[in-house]
């Protein structure tokens, strides 16, 4: 009578062994810092209205510059957090560190009338279009 041999597959018990679990990605002080600044655009005739996150950000750490049709939105992100027990610090933790979008939009931006508003964590910008100058023909001599 011959004998049954059983073959292990060593990749289904890990499968067994690990379902049921889940991961996540652990990213160090996630929650300190915005990763990406988030964004919401909306156009009509006349302009662009940006509102773009960047929680936590002191508006003088905020740089936006127009050039033509791209924008760019950068901001210094500094956290700190200290716990005390009495006068013993006995968890400290910092965060410096910068944020960065740029993007293009359809149209060119006038520059001198554009506004920026920084208000509970949300930059707000109205960002209007040139107007249409139109094509010029020339004439050959």
């Amino acid at each position: 009578m011959a004998s049954l041999i059983r073959r292990l597959d060593p990749f289904r018990e890990m499968e067994e062994m690990m379902r049921g679990l889940v991961f996540k990605p652990v990213r160090l002080g996630a929650e300190e810092a915005p990763d990406i600044i988030k964004l919401d655009v909306a156009e009509d005739d006349k302009a662009y209205r940006i509102s773009a996150e960047i929680p936590g950000v002191k508006k003088e750490d905020i740089k936006v510059s127009v050039d033509g049709s791209a924008v760019s939105i950068s901001a210094e992100v500094r956290k700190e957090k200290e716990e005390k027990q009495g006068e013993r610090v006995i968890h400290s933790e910092r965060y410096y560190g910068s944020v960065a979008r740029s993007f293009t939009l359809a149209q060119a931006i006038d520059e001198a009338a554009a506004e920026a508003k920084y208000e509970n964590g949300v930059l707000k910008l109205t960002l209007p279009k040139k107007a249409d100058i139109g094509s010029r023909k020339l004439t050959v001599s």
